[in-house]
């Protein structure tokens, strides 16, 4: 089998489960595309484009298909995740390029799909499940190195924010048991990793409800200024617990989450207290804005206003001193104007975030704003605004990251550099790209031979230059996360 993995990392872990479960059916794996007998795509279905790069790979493996030899069984085609879960008919009929497709809740069938498509047949699962969580599977890491791996707290989502697929093709939001999360993390910690991000939809509404002693504690409150479409769910045991949990596993390891929903910081913001008491949890939030303008976020449903948004990140900003601010932005939205664009490049000018993501916006059937609004805002406009967006984001996260040079930055090595071999790469706490020389590195516990930084190492870099997207720097000394915590 090969596997080729879209969008997002929710869909990385995806790719992992469902290599879990062929692997333990008798699967090999295959990193070349001609070896395969079975291609599996995970697709994404948030924007478009992201669709069209899935239907532009169909047409090349539809040549791969053709030339496959007479003598070999025929290759077999598998379209797993999003896309498939929103548009199963469609690619099924579609030139008969596909075998099988299954949704994101339908990855134990595979090993049954795929012996239906072995007979000939089309072979189809996209049932969404209210309880599906693939607890009792650990997956099988498959990222670089092994230095970071990702773990999947929980899926589907319950917002029904008005421009998002996500509820229609993950269906509703349930929480995987903790038991099955520690678990999953130790292992991770026995096997060397050294950095575990959290992942659901909606990370900071989680809710385990598997043990029946925490099943009728209240239901939490929102933060000031912020509402939702659904009522507020009581009982279980909630994020606070998760990740006060998965921090003392090993505080060696580095802790990170996303994405949280900013409605879902109440105001006795426990999750911020631990991130600013815990060395181990990073000191970076994901604050997904969307938009600056309330007018549109009320058209989106975020369940908050501009002024809401901004009391949050300051009360984040006195809570964790130095946290690193990443968020989503959508520029072209249903009914947007000029003076609501402004006030998202506002936005992004005040906040100041260290990593942004932005996308001009794609309507999606079977949304909210499919229905009920017009998607009127020109492509040439939202290309426009989209590129003042990114300009605006890149010039006041260069000015960030440029307070950084002169400072002594914790880095994570991930390995060596893209550009240069003879450069190392990694993250600072603030998931911030530093670019340093790979040379000899004394060790500040002078506990190993002075010796080259490896994979999974921590070594305290020196900034001396900044852009936008990254740190450069000279690297001090290896360490460890506790001592550089100690020293700080």
């Amino acid at each position: 089998v090969y596997l080729e993995t879209y969008g997002c990392q929710m869909n990385v872990s995806d790719t992992e489960i469902a290599w879990a479960i062929l692997q333990k059916n008798g699967y090999a794996r295959t990193k070349k595309v001609d070896e395969a007998d079975v291609v599996l795509l995970v697709t994404c279905s948030v924007r478009d484009k992201a669709e069209q790069a899935i239907w532009n790979r169909l047409q090349h493996l539809k040549a791969l298909k053709a030339r496959r030899p007479r003598a070999r069984a025929p290759l077999r085609i598998g379209i797993l995740g999003c896309m498939a879960e929103r548009l199963k008919e469609e690619i099924l009929h579609r030139e008969k390029l596909v075998d099988v497709v299954a949704g994101p809740d339908a990855y134990r069938d595979l090993p049954r799909l795929l012996a239906v498509a072995e007979s000939g047949q089309q072979a189809a699962n996209v049932l969404l499940s209210l309880d599906e969580t693939y607890a009792d599977i650990l997956p099988v890491q498959t990222s670089a190195g092994g230095t970071t791996a990702f773990v999947s707290i929980m899926r589907g989502c319950d917002n029904m924010c008005t421009y998002c697929i996500v509820p229609f093709t993950r269906g509703r939001e349930r929480s995987r048991p903790i038991a099955s999360i520690l678990q999953e993390v130790r292992m991770l910690s026995d096997q060397g990793v050294k950095e575990v991000t959290l992942l659901g939809q909606n990370v900071n509404s989680f809710r385990d409800l598997s043990e029946v002693q925490f099943q009728s504690v209240a239901a939490p409150g929102l933060s000031r200024g912020f509402s939702t479409v659904y009522k507020a769910k009581p009982g279980g045991l909630r994020f606070s617990h998760l990740l006060d949990q998965v921090s003392r596993i090993d505080p060696e390891m580095r802790i990170r989450f996303t994405s949280p929903h900013p409605k879902d910081f109440p105001d006795e913001a426990s999750v911020l207290q631990l991130i600013q008491e815990r060395h181990n949890i990073c000191k970076q939030l994901h604050l997904p804005a969307q938009s600056g303008s309330t007018r549109v976020l009320e058209a989106m449903r975020r369940g908050y206003t501009r002024e809401a948004y901004l009391e949050l990140v300051h009360h984040v900003r006195d809570s964790i001193p130095g946290v690193s601010l990443s968020s989503d932005f959508i520029t072209g939205f249903c009914g947007e104007t000029e003076e609501d664009h402004q006030q998202t490049v506002s936005l992004l000018r005040e906040v100041r975030y260290n990593v942004g993501f932005l996308f001009a916006y794609s309507m999606r059937q079977k949304t909210r704003a499919h229905h009920r609004l017009q998607d009127d805002v020109p492509a040439e406009v939202k290309q426009r605004r989209l590129e003042q967006l990114i300009a605006t984001f890149r010039e006041e996260a260069a000015r960030a990251n440029a307070a950084l040079v002169g400072q002594a930055q914790l880095v994570l090595v991930e390995g060596p550099s893209k550009r240069s071999a003879s450069e190392l790469c990694g993250r600072n706490d603030g998931n911030i790209k530093v670019i340093f020389p790979d040379t000899e590195l004394e060790d500040a516990a002078e506990c190993r031979a002075p010796g080259r930084a490896q994979p999974g190492d921590y070594v305290m870099v020196k900034v001396t230059s900044a852009s936008s997207q990254t740190l450069r720097g000279v690297p001090l000394c290896r360490t460890t996360l506790s001592r550089a915590a100690a020293s700080h």
